[in-house]
């Protein structure tokens, strides 16, 4: 009897089993079941960056369309990298070389000029390329998911190139001026050239995630940028700063990139030194928050863009 029991148990729980996945498997009247499948990103800052590495097919592919629409249909070409320093060098060259007779560190001003120029360019085409990028590309963010962080690091890509050519520009500057770049120096130049991009890509994330809420921003980064240009050692060295100005003036984190860039590469005497540790300080500060900010962001960029 207790056999039976067991037996008929058995039986009802399968019956219960089969008519339960009867009910799962019955269609609805009037058409088919659908299934629904949600992507949701990680949680968290860093799990952002997990997802840009796994969906880096598309940034590879992203990055790739940026750099062939930017020279796409240009008589000049890549030339252009060289020809916007170039042209700025020749003004201050001029104005502040030959009429304000700017001190230059006791290296040729042109030099000293375009030198500051090759970071400087990274830093603001950079800049105005990633504050712009969700904007640029409105139909992919509203109607697919991809991590947006991808769009303003695949617009510096392009930019980066340009860098690579300029520098390639400087060494046959400094070349025409007889100017070796320091062996032991040099090694450092990477470290700058990444915190100039690392500060232009931390800036775009901020400015990129505001432009979406207020458009304002597209007409005030030009202005920013300009304000930068001169506020930092471009045109000139930091060394003609006054003492007691230079703790807020390395406030600037690039005037640490740029006065870095230098050092290593033609031997100015004015060495990074305290604005250097500012610099990076900075840098990680901005980009850590401009990550956060991003991501907070993130979950309505398709509802208001």
């Amino acid at each position: 009897m207790i056999a039976d029991g067991d037996t008929a148990a058995s039986l009802e729980d399968e019956r219960t089993s089969l008519s339960s996945q009867a009910e799962h498997r019955r269609e609805p009247v009037g058409g088919r079941r659908r299934a629904t499948v949600t992507i949701e990103s990680g949680k968290g800052w860093a799990a952002t960056l997990a997802d840009v590495i796994r969906y880096r097919d598309t940034l590879y592919f992203l990055a790739l369309r940026d750099l062939k629409v930017r020279y796409r249909q240009t008589f000049l070409g890549v030339a252009w990298a060289v020809l916007q320093p170039l042209a700025l060098m020749g003004v201050f060259a001029l104005f502040m070389g030959q009429i304000l007779k700017i001190a230059s560190d006791h290296v040729p001003y042109p030099v000293l000029a375009y030198a500051g120029l090759v970071p400087w360019t990274l830093f603001a085409g950079t800049l105005v390329a990633t504050s712009d990028s969700l904007i640029r590309d409105v139909n992919l963010v509203s109607k697919i998911y991809f991590p947006r962080l991808i769009l303003p690091i695949s617009s510096s890509v392009a930019l980066f190139l340009d860098f690579v050519i300029g520098l390639g520009a400087l060494f046959v500057l400094m070349s025409l001026y007889s100017i070796a770049p320091d062996g032991g120096h040099i090694a450092w130049l990477p470290l700058f050239a990444l915190l100039a991009l690392g500060l232009a890509v931390a800036l775009g994330l901020w400015l990129s995630a505001l432009n979406v809420m207020y458009r304002d921003v597209r007409a005030f980064v030009p202005f920013l940028v300009q304000i930068l240009l001169f506020a930092s050692p471009v045109s000139y060295p930091s060394s003609v700063i006054p003492h007691a100005w230079r703790a807020l003036y390395g406030l600037n984190p690039m005037a640490g990139v740029i006065e870095g860039f230098r050092w290593a590469l033609i031997g100015t005497e004015t060495p990074p030194g305290p604005m250097l540790g500012v610099s990076a300080g900075m840098v990680a500060a901005l980009f850590v928050g401009g990550l956060v900010y991003f991501r907070r962001m993130d979950r309505v960029f398709a509802d208001v863009i």
